[in-house]
Formats: structure tokens, C-alpha cells, sequence
């Protein structure tokens, strides 16, 4: 499928070759890296499924390593839409651009954040909400769980700003270190494993510029296993509960 999308890009066709992200990654990276991206080719990746939302289908199907991958191809955005809103303005963008674009696709378990008509830049965050004490990055299915969390933190009297970053390459810098500076605290939240995601995408541009006191909520290096979605979310530490958890544990080390 993506040797035909790389001839169809050469031919002047915008392929958007989809098919479930542990195929889009895992199966097909050879045929991605070197057909398509490798010859600065016009493809668009659309891996469905991610994380947990691959439910029933099971571990051999539960990608938690897809973001992982595809950062380490040159050259490739990442994009991980939130609801139906940012996917339509998304698409259009994506369309329009030359290039490489690897879109992780939830398809039956988004949670609507956005109202009809919103708008959105490929490359900067969006900020949720504002906060003073600590500052939750979350991406995709985490996304509503941050906002869930943020709630509760408000409850206890504690102020947290959340920033969508949908875009996982290119990271938005000048978003997470603005964060860093005003809040002097980070937890990050991703349906994917800890490792090569949004977790260690932040802590590189932190480690590099301003090291402040950092969690990250993901799958901590786990393949996936069969359940219903909300009993994954648990499972693998996903939930609201889990983000504010680690929002108090890193509230005590920035103190």
C-alpha cells in the first residue's frame, strides 16, 4: 500500500494511505522511510487505533511505540488530533502541505474538546487552559483526561495550566518552555509508551534549556492486552486520577 502511495505521490497524486497505526509503524516503516520519506515524497500516514483505543483487537494490535517510530524518520510531522473539530481543520492543512505527515487517528473513543469552527496551526500548542502552579502537556486520548485533572487540582486549590501539543514533530519549544519558566513544573500525558513519545520529546527540549521537575503519565514499557477501553486506561495509568497524581508528586519537588 505505501510502495503504491509513494508512486502515486510521484505521479503528482496527495495519497492518504490509512490502515491501523501498529501496521502504519511497526509493519510498514521499511517500505515508509525508504519509498516515501527517504525520496522526499508527498505521502500522508494515517495510523489508526492508537494506544488503548485498540481495545478488543488486542496487545498484538495495541501500538504503543508508533509516535516512537516515526520521529525517528527524517523529515516526518506528527500529528495527533483530538476530536472531529481538529481533524477536519487538520486534514485541509495537511493536504495542503508538501511533505511527509504521519496522523494518529482515533476513530470511536474521542472525547469532543473543541467547538465547531475552531482552527489550529500545525507546530503550536494549544493552550487549554491557564495555570500558575504547574503546567500538563497531553496529546490525543489524554487530552480530556488532563482537562478532568486540571479540575480536580482546582479543587484542592492548585492552578494548572494544560496544553494540548498535537503536534509531536515539530514540537512546539517556545510553548513548553514558556510553560517551564512560568510554572516550574511539568507532567506530560500520551497513550503511548513513555519512551520516544510526548514524555521524552518535552524532557529533551527541558534537558536542553530549562530543566525544571518533570512526571510523565504513559504506558511505562508495557505491550498492550485485550479489554474495553476504560479498563486499559486504567490498567496502563492513563486516567485523570493517575495525571493528578503525579501533578502532586511534582508539586513536592518543585517546593
Amino acid at each position: 500500500m505505501f510502495g503504491v502511495a509513494a508512486g502515486l505521490s510521484v505521479m503528482g497524486f496527495i495519497p492518504f494511505a490509512h490502515t491501523f497505526a501498529c501496521f502504519a509503524s511497526r509493519r510498514a516503516c521499511d517500505q515508509i522511510f525508504m519509498s516515501c520519506a527517504y525520496s522526499r515524497l508527498n505521502v500522508k500516514v494515517i495510523g489508526s487505533d492508537p494506544g488503548v483505543t485498540a481495545a478488543l483487537n488486542g496487545g498484538t494490535h495495541m501500538p504503543f511505540e508508533d509516535m516512537g517510530i516515526m520521529r525517528g524518520i527524517p523529515g516526518m510531522t506528527i500529528l495527533e488530533p483530538t476530536d472531529s473539530v481538529m481533524i477536519r481543520d487538520i486534514v485541509r492543512q495537511v493536504a495542503d502541505a508538501y511533505g511527509m505527515h504521519y496522523i494518529r487517528l482515533v476513530r470511536r473513543f474521542a472525547v469532543k474538546v473543541y467547538q465547531e469552527g475552531s482552527t489550529f496551526t500545525i507546530g503550536q500548542a494549544v493552550t487549554l487552559r491557564d495555570g500558575k502552579d504547574l503546567t500538563i502537556i497531553a496529546t490525543g486520548l489524554c487530552v480530556a483526561e488532563a482537562l478532568a485533572a486540571a479540575r480536580l487540582l482546582e479543587a484542592r486549590g492548585v492552578s494548572a495550566r494544560v496544553l494540548n501539543m498535537f503536534t509531536l514533530k515539530p514540537i512546539d519549544q517556545e510553548a513548553i518552555l514558556a510553560a517551564a519558566g512560568e510554572t516550574r513544573a511539568i507532567v506530560t500525558a500520551e497513550n503511548h509508551n513513555i519512551l520516544n513519545g510526548l514524555g521524552s520529546a518535552v524532557a529533551e527540549v527541558l534537558g536542553e534549556h530549562l530543566p525544571v521537575p518533570m512526571e510523565r503519565i504513559g504506558v511505562r514499557d508495557e505491550f498492550g492486552e485485550v479489554g474495553p477501553v476504560n479498563y486499559l486506561k486504567e490498567r496502563f495509568g492513563l486516567t485523570s486520577e493517575h495525571i493528578l497524581a503525579a501533578a502532586e508528586r511534582v508539586l513536592k519537588r518543585k517546593h
